[in-house]
């Protein structure tokens, strides 16, 4: 689906741009590795994946969109999807999106150390692509003047 099918379903809206901040995907990240410091795997990934989660809000913002409706945190990766951003990560953390859910609204020991590693090391690397990708898109607004 395109931005334009997402406005016209309502799952996101324009907002006024805001400046790139990733101080809370940084916050979470610290946090989901102190979490499976301590054994705690399934907050370890849901921690994780918020960070992964506030850095893809962070890009909306910054490109003048947020998610709106009941599903706000599917209609995160349904943007990043739409303009193009890393599919296969993008698709991962949809895929934790579901698992999160499950790990902090229905079952315990939900998720093994291995998955929760994999989320946070994921993480780390979607949340410099995020950095990267507005990079670009700064670089590109500058080039043209804008």
């Amino acid at each position: 689906m395109n931005l334009e099918g997402l406005l016209a379903l309502g799952r996101i809206r324009n907002v006024e741009k805001t400046q790139f901040d990733p101080a809370l995907a940084e916050r979470d990240l610290t946090a989901a590795q102190n979490s499976l410091s301590s054994g705690d795997c399934d907050w370890a990934l849901s921690i994780a994946y918020n960070s992964a989660l506030q850095a893809g809000r962070g890009l909306m913002f910054h490109m003048g969109f947020r998610p709106a409706g009941t599903e706000a945190h599917k209609a995160v990766f349904e943007f990043l999807l739409a303009i193009g951003f890393e599919p296969e990560i993008t698709s991962y953390f949809d895929r934790m999106r579901r698992k999160r859910h499950i790990a902090v609204y229905d079952r315990v020991q939900t998720v093994s150390r291995s998955e929760a590693e994999e989320c946070i090391d994921q993480a780390i690397l979607f949340v410099q692509k995020i950095r990267t990708f507005v990079q670009k898109i700064r670089t590109v607004s500058e080039d043209a003047g804008t």
